[in-house]
């Protein structure tokens, strides 16, 4: 199946000292801007496990999402990186189903393990302390992100199909 890529004109900035032109207009973009904020999201969940992460009593609800946000938020710093870096890559990759399976997965995986982490915390019976509170709040921020997910890949269908 072969598809028509447009590249359009974009702001770019670049130094004299280095080679490395940087696609500003993506982050103007709304792809652009979603990647941006899933990735902010996805360091603020981690920088709460990361703070408050204790290797002796951590259940398991909690490793999984901080591996989970810590995966994806990985990932989306790579695709952000690549489109920044790159004229043609923001038009090129989302193009390709690629991005579809990405978020797509990303969404379904920060879904079950945002639910699985407050299902657990209301569960417990000692609440309201400090930790307890930041990984609530690393729960709902998971949520948020997923749905942030959710709309990328959305997105990411419409332009893999040419709507």
């Amino acid at each position: 199946m072969s598809h028509s890529v447009t590249i359009t004109r974009t702001t770019t900035s670049t130094t004299n000292t280095s080679y490395i032109v940087l696609n500003t207009g993506y982050l103007k973009s709304f792809p652009g801007l979603l990647k941006l904020f899933e990735l902010l999201i996805g360091i603020a969940i981690v920088g709460i496990f990361g703070y408050y992460f204790n290797r002796a009593d951590t259940p398991s609800a909690e490793i999984f999402m901080f591996l989970m946000a810590t995966t994806f938020m990985i990932g989306t710093f790579c695709l952000l990186l690549a489109c920044l870096t790159s004229l043609s890559t923001g038009g090129i990759i989302s193009k390709t189903i690629y991005e579809l399976i990405y978020h797509s997965i990303a969404a379904i995986l920060l879904l079950a393990a945002s639910v699985n982490l407050v299902i657990e915390l209301n569960d417990r019976r000692f609440k309201y302390s400090k930790r307890y509170d930041a990984y609530m709040a690393a729960g709902i921020m998971g949520l948020v992100n997923t749905i942030l997910y959710f709309i990328s890949a959305f997105l990411a269908h419409r332009s893999y199909r040419g709507i």
